[in-house]
């Protein structure tokens, strides 16, 4: 950590949210009692003093400042309560998506090589089944039973001081999803924490007193932050794409949900349920979707769904967030038209304190700044960023930190390929950054000494005249043929405009630069050809439409998969280089 870091701790803000509205809910969890469903409630005020009963709990078993901390608990009171305890404390909690799969999953906990464990008795047993994957862990705490809450009960009105971290002090370390790769550790600071909140607040014009059904946990956690009431939702976490909707529905109606975030393929079964049962979600005041490219359509029919509803699409990733936004709005009034034509989907304007630029694609590490090729507006390449939100480094993964992360130099740069929030015709100036903060990850062997760090998102995209940011796909997906290059998202938005198509996957088959396009169909749920001949005429519509674009008049393979590949945490990215791989021969 810097020695000129201000102090920072990002769990004041509950004890800030107690204070303020000390009696206002802060969590409503689902019981189900004689079939009806009754949700039982946390004020700000009785969380802030459980947070601090559980600091002392943990202090009391060693877990110190810099520990880090491998949290195995299902979402919900005592998931929320272990951050902010262990915040507190200056400990670093360790969140793994759990539905990564076991081999994943336990690669990551070798590789972060936690100090202490808070898990559910269920999680401690596997901890010693998997002992070899668990060695690193000395401290180990079992929550989620009746232990736990009596130990928090018998402490009664706890206090805990908070730890004087700083800004540039490790917090947590949060997975990626690994939708094309190995999951990485995600190293955040307290600073970075607080400028989120700060941004997200900001934009969205979020106030205290609203109520928020999160259908991804992490997101939970923001809550006690922005003083919402967070709604415990009745699903699966690892594995959110079996949600009944009419849970998440009733949910809403019951708590008079006003905020909500969900992945595409979430709301498109809960506008499902709702057309189906000619059901209204009046509450619902905004509704961030996130996680794959929003399809147009589905912001259409949730408009119709939730009529006093703004819908935003946030654009970012686990080691930057957010970076820009567009409103629903905005993208059926102004971009959809484009978007179907193959220009890719507009994720909005760059949010304040966030800057941008693209560079020209290149695939192995770029050094410095002075390194990349900065290209004009309207011409498609990498997408970096940076901003207060921007992680420095991936854990333990001194190639991956080096791969994604470019330093500013400060040396003179064209203008060409800039953008920042609040002036587009201005040179981004690099921000003050004090580099990593935990030597057991450094990166200044990778690098000397820097001002700032670039993000590369692994997209691809373009600022339009407007200084609107487009995205085009990923930089790993892109296809690359003798004729040039094709992209995702602009060649897909062709054919999804196919009412029997749900979604499409462009793949290269072979290497590049001498890839030959296909598309992948997944039909319409109950709409796949019911024989050759059936199948040959929905070929022969494909290949019209796409003899109707420039963009996809080169295309003459088309193949058909029941359902695709897609990541675990949203259920909305479309693993393509699975596909390719399966479609290879």
């Amino acid at each position: 950590m810097s020695n000129n870091s201000p102090v920072s701790n990002v769990a004041r803000f509950l004890p800030e949210a107690a204070a303020r509205q000390p009696d206002f809910p802060a969590l409503r969890l689902p019981s189900r009692r004689g079939g009806a469903l009754v949700y039982d409630t946390l004020t700000f005020a009785e969380l802030e003093t459980a947070a601090c009963a559980a600091a002392r709990i943990f202090t009391q078993k060693d877990i110190r400042r810099g520990s880090r901390v491998l949290l195995m608990v299902k979402p919900g009171r005592d998931l929320i309560l272990s951050v902010f305890a262990l915040f507190k404390m200056g400990a670093a909690p360790v969140v793994i998506d759990p539905g990564m799969g076991r081999k994943h999953f336990l690669s990551c906990v070798r590789r972060t090589r936690p100090d202490a464990m808070v898990g559910i008795p269920l999680a401690q047993f596997l901890s010693r089944v998997f002992r070899k994957d668990f060695k690193s862990v000395k401290v180990r705490v079992t929550v989620g039973n009746k232990g736990f809450a009596k130990q928090i009960a018998a402490l009664g009105k706890a206090t805990f001081e908070p730890a004087q971290t700083t800004a540039d002090e490790l917090a947590a370390i949060l997975f990626t999803s690994g939708s094309t790769g190995p999951p990485k550790g995600v190293r955040y600071e307290h600073g970075m924490f607080e400028a989120q909140v700060r941004m997200i607040r900001a934009h969205y014009g979020i106030e205290p007193g609203g109520v928020d059904l999160p259908m991804l946990p992490v997101f939970a956690l923001f809550n006690p932050a922005l003083g919402l009431t967070t709604i415990v939702p009745e699903m699966n976490p690892s594995k959110p794409a079996t949600v009944d909707p009419a849970k998440i529905v009733q949910a809403i109606h019951q708590n008079e949900v006003t905020n909500s975030f969900g992945s595409p393929v979430l709301w498109n079964r809960i506008a499902t349920h709702c057309e189906a049962e000619g059901v209204l979600l009046p509450s619902l005041k905004c509704i961030l979707m996130a996680g794959a490219a929003v399809p147009p359509s589905l912001i259409r029919r949730m408009k119709q769904l939730a009529p006093n509803c703004e819908i935003h699409t946030p654009y970012g990733a686990t080691e930057v967030l957010p970076v820009a936004s567009n409103s629903g709005a905005q993208i059926l009034n102004e971009t959809l038209e484009l978007t179907e034509q193959g220009r890719g989907v507009c994720v909005g304007e760059l949010l304040p304190e966030v800057q941008a630029q693209i560079i020209a694609i290149h695939d192995g590490p770029i050094a410095t700044l002075a390194d990349a090729q900065p290209l004009p507006a309207g011409e498609i390449g990498e997408i970096l960023v940076t901003g207060p939100s921007v992680t420095k480094a991936y854990d333990g993964l001194a190639a991956a930190t080096a791969a994604a992360k470019i330093a500013d130099d400060g040396g003179q740069k064209s203008e060409i390929g800039f953008r920042k929030s609040d002036d587009s015709n201005q040179r981004i100036k690099p921000s003050q950054s004090s580099g990593d903060s935990d030597l057991r990850s450094p990166i200044s062997d990778l690098r000397p000494p820097i001002s700032a760090i670039w993000h590369r998102m692994g997209d691809l995209g373009y600022f339009d005249e407007q200084g609107r940011l487009w995205f085009c796909g990923r930089m790993a997906e892109r296809v690359e043929t003798p004729q040039g290059l094709m992209f995702t998202e602009c060649v897909e938005a062709i054919f999804n405009q196919h009412p029997s198509v749900f979604r499409s996957a462009l793949i290269g088959r072979g290497e590049r630069p001498n890839q030959t396009p296909c598309v992948i169909i997944e039909p319409q749920p109950g709409e796949w050809p019911a024989d050759p001949a059936a199948e040959k005429a929905f070929v022969d519509e494909l290949l019209r439409l796409a003899a109707s674009s420039e963009l996809t008049r080169g295309i003459t393979e088309i193949r058909f998969k029941q359902q695709f590949p897609v990541d675990v945490r949203h259920n909305a990215k479309i693993h393509r280089l699975d596909l390719a791989r399966e479609f290879a021969g």
